[in-house]
């Protein structure tokens, strides 16, 4: 920021002023204060607020960005005009003859020539002058307005007022006259209605009420030293203030787009609100209608016959143009009326043949219908509807309904005899009851089949729990079954540690049934929850 000088500064001491800065930024610190007590922007960057070395700032400052060795009025200063500073009672030694003061002599005094002059009668000593000396720079030396004071051009406004004010008064005594003297005049003759009395006494009064309270629109202000610059100028207000803008009309955000900066909208801000309600309808309807239409086809015209080689161009000749947009306008219209009439002698015109009917032309007739609440005909015969151009209501082989007027088990058919198979002959209502009886007789075979095929429920066999078929008479002992689960523990210990095998193995292949089901007692299932249980 605006610091004085850069010193050298520890780790911890940037890092605090780095804090500071960032705070001051964001407006959690108040803002640094040059020597001046004004407030430094935060936001100026290093290099502008950093005053130069050889400046020696002790504080922290943004003098040296303003010229600050040259006066700021330097070249604004003028002469006090008229000003005095001193006015003696007798005459002083150097003093001028005539008038007495101190700051010219007698042959620059601008006071009338006394016939004795102040220095011989010692009476009426002018006041001093107050004397100045500036030292104008280049611009104030060549500046042919310095010193010029803008208030003194409101006389000048005040001369042309005043001029118009007695023009005005004058107008206003020739109006009130002329009325006056016809008043009188036909006072004398008596030939003035008491109407014409009436009006002649209005426009009397109306002559006399000021202008300033007749027409407020055409009133006219001036002003003086305004901000625009402007001295004089015209206010009136040519706008309604009680219309909606544009922008208001709907305040949907994906309405159409408002433009603020070339204050436009392109598209109807309410498409779909009643046309003859609607006083605007965007931007685009000024451009696609009237003149505007007009102007955009000649633009074209003229770019196209460019392009095509005529010497044209719409901003260097526009009357050129303009003219050879019309011919072109008249020949294209005579080669469309000569082209309808080649056709017309070719094909020949029905329109000018035979006269069509009014009752077509407005479809109007003698019919008269009449109709319910709910649109049935009461009364009349209702105007039948026009067919297509494929063949309606045409019945083939006898039938009395068309194909597909009959829909059962995902198949189209006739409703007058239910066959499905189309180009059928209709058969009618033997057809159906026929079709009826051979349905019923299938499903009584097909009952009657199914009671005769009864197969009796196979019988459940009970298998052994080694896999084989378990005799009826197979009993198994107790004392066999608890001596196998002892075998298959001590088997399983042995294959668990080989060190406990023995040398002399005897193998015996013949398995009873007690040593069977001692091996699936002891058999670890992997699908088995409960594995991690046993044992």
């Amino acid at each position: 920021m605006a610091t004085a000088s850069v010193a050298f500064k520890s780790r911890e001491d940037h890092r605090k002023q780095l804090e500071l800065e960032e705070a001051r930024k964001a407006g959690l610190a108040p803002a640094e204060v040059d020597e001046d007590g004004k407030e430094i922007n935060p936001h100026i960057p290093q290099y502008m607020s950093s005053a130069p070395w050889y400046l020696n700032a002790e504080r922290p400052s943004l003098k040296h960005q303003r010229k600050w060795k040259s006066d700021p009025n330097y070249t604004k200063s003028w002469y006090d005009r008229g000003a005095k500073i001193f006015q003696a009672d007798k005459y002083r030694k150097g003093a001028c003859e005539n008038c007495g003061a101190m700051t010219h002599d007698a042959k620059s005094c601008m006071e009338r020539p006394r016939k004795k002059g102040a220095k011989w009668t010692n009476m009426h000593i002018a006041p001093d002058e107050k004397i100045e000396t500036f030292e104008l720079d280049y611009d104030g030396k060549r500046d042919r307005w310095n010193g010029y004071d803008a208030s003194t051009y409101a006389r000048v406004i005040e001369r042309y007022e005043a001029r118009d004010e007695a023009r005005r008064k004058y107008l206003k005594g020739q109006q009130l006259k002329k009325l006056e003297e016809k008043n009188s005049k036909n006072n004398v003759e008596g030939e003035v209605s008491d109407e014409d009395d009436e009006d002649d006494a209005l426009k009397v009064d109306e002559a006399k009420v000021d202008e300033s309270k007749q027409m407020d629109f055409a009133k006219v202000e001036k002003r003086v030293r305004t901000t625009g610059g402007g001295s004089t100028g015209t206010v009136r207000n040519l706008r309604i203030r009680e219309d909606t803008a544009k922008y208001l009309l709907n305040l949907d955000v994906n309405s159409a787009y408002y433009d603020p900066k070339t204050r436009s909208m392109r598209e109807d801000p309410l498409p779909d609100a009643d046309p003859n309600e609607k006083f605007y309808e965007g931007d685009n309807q000024y451009r696609m209608s009237g003149q505007a239409l007009e102007f955009k086809q000649l633009n074209i015209h003229a770019w196209e016959a460019f392009d095509k080689g005529q010497d044209i161009h719409m901003q260097a000749a526009p009357s050129q143009a303009e003219l050879l947009f019309r011919n072109y306008k008249v020949i294209k219209e005579k080669l469309k009326s000569k082209t309808k009439d080649t056709i017309m002698e070719k094909y020949g015109n029905a329109a000018t043949e035979e006269e069509i009917p009014m009752e077509l032309l407005l479809g109007q007739s003698e019919r008269q219908v009449e109709y319910d609440r709910a649109g049935r005909v009461i009364k009349g015969m209702e105007t039948s509807l026009p067919k297509s151009k494929y063949e309606e209501d045409i019945f083939i082989n006898n039938h009395t309904s068309v194909w597909g007027s009959w829909w059962k088990d995902h198949q189209w058919g006739y409703k007058c005899c239910k066959q499905t198979i189309r180009n059928s002959y209709c058969t009618g209502a033997a057809g159906i009851e026929a079709a009826e009886a051979a349905t019923d007789l299938m499903k009584a075979n097909i009952a009657r089949k199914v009671s005769s095929e009864v197969v009796p429920a196979p019988a459940e066999k009970k298998l052994a729990t080694w896999g084989t078929e378990v005799p009826e008479d197979l009993v198994l002992d107790e004392k066999l079954l608890t001596e196998a689960l002892k075998k298959e523990d001590e088997r399983r210990r042995e294959q668990k540690d080989e060190r406990k095998r023995k040398y002399n193995v005897k193998w015996n292949d013949e398995v009873t049934a007690e040593e069977m089901e001692a091996y699936r007692m002891k058999k670890i299932h992997h699908d088995d929850p409960m594995k991690d249980f046993l044992n």
